[in-house]
């Protein structure tokens, strides 16, 4: 009588096991460690900011960063490289709060941001997140995002691929809008569905923020403690392409560092 086909069915068995029991490991091995998982990816890009910014262009601040608002003020300089800090003040002229990017490309993963709003006035806010512009499923690529405001001080992490800017929701919202009506209630909790506010205690410190997407998972970590994470499936689109940063008026950068781990 042959073994062999039982033999071969128990490896199987076990290899199976083995490769599943890894993978939870590694699901806890990271659980509360975000920047340790991003970390045993791949580093895409990184930038201390280490040098001056040319002139106060789109491209003015250098190592593939580009600006979408620093052209509509030519002549204000919204980004300043100041002792090794990206000190960014948006321009009441441009019409829209500062809004810088760089190329990333990525799934799973995310970024590692030092940051500090400097207080320079009653409110600040700083943006973080993930755009595709390739996408024709989200207004402008607006993928996911981690607000952090001053006042209230929280942070909100929104999907806003399938919120705000799915052309479907936004077409739907637009009545409502201009005519000041109240949205109707599916539609509202529709919305509300897609971003989740975390407190912080917003200061004029410098601070160290994870940011990952994993899956349709969206975690927030602070100072190496876990603030929050959200579940929403605009967060698993396929590809992060842009790393954005917007600030509202002020926020200054001291560090960033944008990985794949998947």
């Amino acid at each position: 009588m042959s073994h062999s086909k039982p033999c071969a069915r128990l490896v199987v068995g076990i290899l199976s096991i083995v490769v599943l029991l890894a993978a939870c490991g590694a699901r806890i091995a990271h659980a509360g460690d975000d920047a340790a998982w991003l970390k045993s990816g791949t580093l895409i890009f990184e930038d201390s900011f280490d040098r001056e910014e040319d002139g106060n262009l789109a491209k003015a601040i250098g190592n593939g960063w580009n600006s979408a608002t620093a052209n509509r003020v030519p002549d204000e300089k919204q980004a300043d490289l100041d002792g090794g800090v990206l000190k960014v003040m948006s321009s009441a002229k441009a019409g829209h709060q500062a809004h810088i990017h760089h190329d990333a490309g990525f799934e799973d993963g995310g970024a590692i941001v030092r940051f500090k709003l400097p207080g320079l006035s009653k409110t600040e806010s700083l943006t973080v997140g993930f755009v595709d512009r390739e996408t024709s499923k989200a207004a402008a690529g607006h993928l996911c995002y981690a607000v952090l405001t001053s006042d209230p001080p929280q942070v909100q992490l929104l999907d806003r691929k399938t919120g705000y800017s799915d052309p479907d929701v936004s077409k739907r919202r637009q009545p409502y809008l201009k005519s000041g009506e109240k949205l109707p209630d599916d539609l509202q909790r529709l919305l509300d569905s897609k971003m989740k506010f975390v407190p912080w205690k917003a200061d004029h410190e410098w601070h160290e923020l994870v940011l990952v997407t994993e899956g349709d998972e969206m975690r927030v970590t602070l100072d190496g403690k876990p603030l929050g994470s959200h579940r929403s499936e605009g967060f698993a689109h396929p590809m992060k392409r842009w790393f954005s940063l917007l600030m509202n008026p002020s926020a200054w950068i001291d560090d960033v560092k944008v990985y794949e781990v998947k």
